[in-house]
């Protein structure tokens, strides 16, 4: 029976809201006035016998559109652009006395007015920027039309319709699925709010189906590979599907500020039932650790085939899922990673770290987090709702960090108003801003309940900002796209600006560089392998003819990426002795008893050195993280690598600790050679080596790469990869 509005709008509404691309209602195959006179048949007027798409992945439509790596078997287009239809029909057609035309329908409830009922009048000229079909071929039975689309079309899954015109009303054909046409964004068109103008940046932020992501330690990056895989087989329907789930308005899915910021929520599962869940407690009870994940292809398929959010996510998780939506819908887009990322609760600029009296941290005070790296992605499209000069990068985020408009969600935000302190211009450019510009504040908070400021380092935050380079898996340096230089006066304008447009400095620290102490601290932590002992050098040098004597603390902890610590293993205190100008070195051993046991996924290990000045009352403090060095997957292939041959691919790893690995799982993937895969081991004994044998045959030609991942009960966070060239099939 079909729906009654009238019962469930209230009078509110004429029409249901039209939120769902896979909802659909059948447009009437006859749409006639009035009764048929007696003799009169149908059958006489134009009637489609078939319809050519021209779909297959070697067809100008497909290569022209540079949809022809999709495992889609459907015709899939780029907005703004034409392609290729051709309508057989009972008869010739005659232009004079035939009238017919394609339509294309989206959701259940087609509008004209609102983009969802698109019908394509037949022109004598194609006009740039308008819907039309053009004939431009008509032989014996079959008329060729050239069907160009509005570059503002709603992006999705369109259904086909052919409508003929007729004195008693429109015949029109069934509904058929395999006419059906995907529309895309069109970065290759001048016209769509997405262009991007360079060649080689459409390679790579659109058509590079494998990427690298940085994380580590700004003194020791450290980069994996992600499969995007945004060209596999089901991976555009279950992108369709996650705006579905969002129950966003079909109407809005042309613009892309309206599609990322409803995917920057959605890619997270906070308040929407989105796609992934995110935890940081190291505890992963029924799910995939983030860690062990290799590419977005099995989340985005499960999460579909599911319908429930998949366990579990970290900030890489997120930004690699969401570039896959972002770069398989058309949105040109890369996965950025902020090294030393302020998570600023309060937004007021500032990260506050409190000392105690004794130069020690202290963790009740302290509630800002440093993230040792945070990963975010920027998108690329014009802002016509922001002044002339804020498009191009926009950054936005799934990690859940902070409310946005009652969601968790983040941008998008543009980079460039970032750089230039406009922080009044939406969404969410005051976070963006405070992440990436914040100042680090000691204060001592002595006994007597008062604050001091000892020391501001305005350099700490966002110390980097990179991306993966164009063509390359190399590091591109992006700070300067969102930062001017510490010290320019461009730096400081842009702070001011960011202060008048509301955001908020709590402290004023201008002018609190303490007088400069006779002493200078610093220390290295020696590199640092996984299971073995290492060292951390302290040095100190006295630059003043006094003599000093100094009290210093080295507290070793195991932390999250999220500067967030977990446990303390490592304290010592040791006295040190200055003689006039001169340098002292101390060397504390850290056994590797002493953290493997606590030790978290991400194999972090943040060190806080302090010392106090007895004679002058000085308080010097200093902190450094490091990243152990963990073994590798090692992956190798047998046989040759040509589409349709199968070869053998061998992952190995070998335990380095000294205890045995519990609940080892090894993951494989790598989009066109071979589907995720996963397999497990119950235990690997310490120096054992476990294999593992699959046959694969790729299906997509030129440079492509295998990627593994080991995850177990203790160790996380190995990976391992493997560059191929897939050769294509000689034609016979």
């Amino acid at each position: 029976m079909a729906d009654t509005p009238r019962t469930t709008f209230g009078g509110r509404r004429a029409v249901p809201p039209n939120n769902s691309n896979a909802a659909e209602d059948d447009l009437p195959t006859e749409e006639l006035q009035g009764l048929v006179p007696r003799g009169v048949n149908l059958q006489d007027y134009l009637n489609v016998t078939s319809i050519h798409l021209f779909k297959e992945r070697w067809d100008s439509n497909k290569i022209d559109h540079h949809t022809d790596k999709y495992d889609n078997s459907k015709l899939i287009v780029r907005r703004g652009q034409s392609f290729y239809v051709q309508i057989d029909f009972n008869r010739p057609y005659n232009p004079r006395k035939d009238l017919f035309r394609v339509e294309y329908v989206i959701g259940r409830y087609p509008q004209e007015n609102k983009g969802t009922y698109i019908p394509v009048p037949v022109v004598s000229e194609l006009q740039s920027g308008k819907w039309g079909a053009k004939v431009i071929m008509n032989e014996d039975r079959s008329v060729r039309l050239s069907i160009q689309s509005s570059p503002e079309c709603i992006v999705g899954k369109f259904r086909m319709y052919v409508a003929v015109w007729t004195p008693y009303g429109i015949l029109r054909t069934r509904r058929n699925p395999e006419t059906d046409t995907y529309i895309l964004f069109n970065p290759w068109c001048e016209e769509d709010a997405v262009y991007l103008d360079n060649e080689r940046e459409r390679e790579e932020y659109v058509l590079n189906d494998i990427g690298v992501i940085f994380y580590g330690d700004v003194n020791d990056i450290k980069s994996r590979s992600w499969s995007y895989g945004q060209f596999e087989d089901g991976i555009l329907d279950a992108c369709l599907y996650v705006m579905d789930r969002a129950e966003m308005d079909l109407s809005g899915r042309g613009n892309p500020i309206k599609v990322s910021r409803v995917g920057s929520a959605m890619v997270n599962a906070k308040d929407d039932e989105g796609v992934l869940v995110g935890s940081w407690d190291n505890v992963y009870a029924y799910g995939v650790p983030p860690s062990a994940w290799t590419g977005s292809i099995d989340i985005l398929l499960e999460y579909k085939s599911s319908t429930n959010p998949v366990r579990y996510g970290q900030c890489w998780v997120f930004a690699g899922v969401f570039n896959t939506f972002l770069r398989c819908l058309g949105i040109p887009a890369r996965v950025v990673t902020n090294y030393f990322s302020a998570h600023d609760n309060d937004a007021n600029l500032q990260m506050d770290i409190f000392l105690e009296e004794d130069g020690n941290v202290s963790s009740k005070l302290t509630k800002d987090s440093v993230w040792n790296y945070h990963c975010w992605n920027e998108a690329w499209m014009t802002r016509p709702d922001l002044p002339v000069g804020f498009g191009g990068w926009q950054a936005v985020d799934s990690t859940p960090q902070e409310n946005s408009d009652g969601m968790y969600r983040c941008g998008p935000a543009s980079v460039q108003a970032v750089k230039h302190g406009h922080v009044c211009f939406q969404f969410d450019a005051p976070f963006v801003f405070a992440e990436v510009n914040s100042d680090l504040v000691y204060i001592t908070a002595k006994k007597d309940g008062t604050h001091v400021v000892e020391a501001v380092d305005s350099t700490h935050i966002g110390k980097l900002i990179v991306t993966k380079q164009i063509g390359g898996d190399g590091i591109q340096d992006i700070t300067d796209t969102y930062k001017f230089q510490e010290g320019q006066e461009e730096e400081r304008l842009a702070l001011e600006t960011a202060l008048m447009y509301g955001a908020k400095k709590a402290l004023n620290t201008e002018g609190i560089v303490k007088s400069r102490s006779d002493v200078d601290m610093n220390f290295e932590v020696e590199n640092a392998v996984l299971g073995k002992d290492f060292t951390v050098t302290i040095t100190f040098q006295n630059s003043s003819t006094n003599h000093y004597t100094i009290l210093a603390y080295l507290s070793g902890n195991i932390t999250f990426y999220t500067g967030v610590s977990k446990e303390e293993f490592k304290r010592e205190a040791f006295n040190v002795t200055l003689e006039p100008l001169s340098f002292k070195k101390k060397e504390v051993l850290v056994r590797a008893g002493e953290y493997m046991s606590q030790l978290l996924e991400q194999a972090f290990l943040h060190f806080f050195v302090t010392a106090r000045i007895s004679e002058s009352g000085d308080i010097l403090a200093r902190q450094k993280s490091t990243v152990l060095t963990i073994p590798k997957v090692i992956i190798k292939v047998r046989g040759t690598a040509m589409v349709g041959s199968d070869i053998v691919v061998t992952v190995e790893f070998t335990n380095p600790l000294k205890e045995p690995l519990q609940n080892v799982w090894i993951h494989l993937d790598g989009p066109g050679v071979t589907r995720p895969k996963r397999k497990m081991f119950h235990e690997i004994q310490p120096n054992a080596t476990v294999e593992w044998e699959e046959v694969c045959r790729p299906w997509v030609p030129g440079p492509r790469k295998l990627i593994a991942s080991m995850s177990s009960d203790t160790l996380r966070h190995v990976y391992g990869e493997l560059d191929l060239q897939i050769q294509r099939r000689p034609s016979a």
